[in-house]
């Protein structure tokens, strides 16, 4: 039978990270989970159009599975957070790596959009499952003088994938089909079982599962994502999707600010290195995704670049991140975690600011420049913030702050997206160029943050 720690006594006689050779095989195994999710969401938004006219499928309706897959997500990060600090984390593992698999099976066997649909949104539980426990896992498998390596390695793999996942993407559907992009997880996934016995073993939880605290949350971030994007479309419907998202959001909060272990970590919120690091990570990634999704735009119509050069250009965002992820996670165990910060979300701003000023017929590498100094701040962001949120909680909470990390990046993506579309609704032919400041906003937002957090005595770990 299994011992419920408490968490007194969890932390009291945690180790100090994973031994040798046990650890390389957490992280190997880690590492392989981490790149084929990261590798699905790009791989899979490049298939969309081979999907469309494969299955016959309109090109506005098979844009919904994207929508589907990213919505999913973001409603059960936390719910399935904290279902992992029940359960444990090899046994969550084993359950969002087959239902990861199988489902992607399905995807490559869909013959219809209800098919496809039901299929990929499933899918995204299984990728939901496996990306609420990575930020616990390093929290587990490394000892804390090493905890900004594991991080920044982490951040390393996500950026690389980001660089791969539209290339390889495209080299599979021109050289095979869209359905191998999925069949070609089941090796990957496959190994990962061999790995789940050097995964570590976090103390769980005894508290019953909060089934309304879940619901809840899912009104709460779901419903508003669902009305900012509507919000000046089907203005109405976008009113009464953020009313009772608020409504949501005050019954969950009233129901988990006198829990000791929320659905909703607001006892993690109350730790203040947490709170600030989940503030600042959620305006970097707004203000990224709300930028990435005008870039296509800007750089055709006002630059006039073609496709082609827009893959390169972009691929220098990518590339600034995946080389400064392992500089600022070495940093991040020495210098204070504000400072960092700071400087990598005033890079991202700058590396914006730079992109509007570029003249229309400027030379592709004088316009790719401007995306590197962007991505190494981006890059140079990352991994102390996700020290902060990891290591200010404690260890019997790391699951939890795991989701709290996923959740954060995830909202973040999802809000930006969602002032980028009303960016060009309320812009109009100068759309592009206000998502691309609404960027720069949340960039600079960012900033003020860790301006905050620097001289907040109560900030904690070496602010």
């Amino acid at each position: 039978m299994t011992v419920i720690e408490s968490p007194a006594h969890a932390a009291a006689s945690a180790p100090d990270g994973l031994p040798m050779p046990r650890r390389f095989w957490a992280i190997v195994t880690l590492m392989v989970s981490l790149a084929i999710s990261a590798l699905d969401v790009t791989m899979a938004n490049v298939a969309l159009p081979a999907i469309a006219a494969d299955l016959g499928i309109e090109p506005r309706k098979v844009v919904w599975v994207m929508i589907a897959y990213n919505v999913t997500m973001l409603v059960t990060l936390l719910p399935l957070s904290a279902l992992a600090e029940r359960v444990g984390f090899r046994r969550m593992f084993v359950v969002g790596i087959s239902l990861f698999m199988f489902w992607a099976v399905a995807v490559a066997l869909s013959n219809s959009f209800t098919m496809l649909m039901v299929a990929r949104t499933i899918q995204a539980v299984g990728t939901s499952m496996l990306m609420c426990m990575f930020g616990g896992m390093v929290r587990n498998i490394y000892p804390a003088s090493q905890l900004g390596f594991g991080i920044s390695l982490n951040s390393l793999i996500v950026s690389v994938m980001a660089v791969l996942g539209p290339t390889l993407g495209a080299f599979i559907i021109e050289w095979l089909s869209w359905q191998w992009m999925f069949f070609l997880y089941i090796p990957a996934c496959i190994a990962t079982y061999f790995g789940v016995r050097f995964l570590p073993d976090v103390p769980r939880v005894s508290r019953p599962f909060d089934w309304l605290a879940c619901g809840l949350s899912a009104l709460a971030l779901g419903l508003f994502v669902i009305g900012l994007d509507l919000l000046l479309s089907a203005t109405s419907w976008a009113l009464v999707a953020l009313l009772v998202a608020a409504i949501a959001g005050v019954l969950l909060y009233q129901r988990s600010r006198v829990q000791d272990a929320p659905v909703v970590p607001l006892d993690l919120l109350r730790v203040k290195p947490v709170a600030y690091a989940v503030g600042a990570s959620a305006a970097v990634f707004a203000g990224q995704t709300t930028a990435f999704v005008a870039f296509p735009f800007y750089l055709i119509s006002v630059l006039g670049y073609g496709y082609a050069e827009i893959g390169i250009l972009m691929g220098g965002w990518a590339i600034g991140s995946a080389i400064m992820a392992p500089v600022s996670g070495y940093l991040s165990d020495r210098y204070p975690v504000a400072v960092l910060c700071g400087i990598g979300a005033t890079f991202s701003a700058g590396g914006l600011i730079w992109i509007l000023l570029m003249p229309e017929g400027a030379s592709l590498v004088s316009t790719w420049m401007p995306m590197l100094v962007g991505g190494l701040g981006f890059g140079f962001f990352q991994s102390p913030n996700n020290r902060a949120m990891l290591a200010g909680a404690p260890r019997h909470r790391s699951a939890a702050a795991g989701g709290l990390q996923a959740t954060t990046r995830v909202f973040g993506q999802s809000v930006g997206t969602a002032l980028a579309a009303v960016a060009f609704q309320a812009g109009g032919p100068y759309g592009a160029s206000v998502a691309i400041g609404v960027g720069i906003t949340l960039a600079l937002s960012a900033l003020v943050i860790n301006i905050v957090r620097h001289f907040d005595p109560s900030a904690g770990l070496d602010a």
